[in-house]
């Protein structure tokens, strides 16, 4: 088809768009998250048990929220990308493993699972040229 043909020299447009819907989206998601405070911070860094890790919840959840939103935010103006997408990466790697020992099956953790996948996936594409890293 001749139209989507022609669909392949806007691949910087593609990953603007991208990055702007799913860092939206991160953000909103985060950012409940962030204004929690401490008491929401330990909560969220409690997850770090599927790890073993059980110490100092408020600092992990602290950083949980933070690498959601602003992990969000810079991947929307495309700066520290490839930092803030290993940030987020880790941070759906446990909120896979949570939903896994909650008993949630594949199906609970498939959100966690596809973003990481796409933020895995931008960290060898990068952020194209309409960035702030690019310029």
């Amino acid at each position: 088809m001749a139209i989507l043909d022609n669909l392949g020299k806007y691949r910087n447009t593609g990953l603007l768009l991208l990055r702007l819907g799913i860092g939206t989206m991160f953000i909103i998601h985060g950012f409940p998250k962030l204004a929690g405070g401490p008491a929401g911070w330990a909560n969220l860094g409690g997850s770090m048990k599927v790890i073993g890790i059980d110490f100092f919840p408020v600092f992990w959840g602290f950083m949980a929220a933070i690498s959601e939103t602003f992990g969000g935010f810079l991947l929307i103006v495309g700066l520290f990308f490839r930092p803030a997408l290993i940030l987020l990466i880790s941070t759906m790697i446990i909120a896979a493993l949570v939903h896994f020992a909650k008993g949630d099956g594949l199906q609970g953790a498939s959100h966690a699972i596809e973003l990481g996948i796409v933020f895995f996936g931008l960290l060898f594409i990068g952020p194209g040229k309409y960035s702030v890293d690019k310029k």
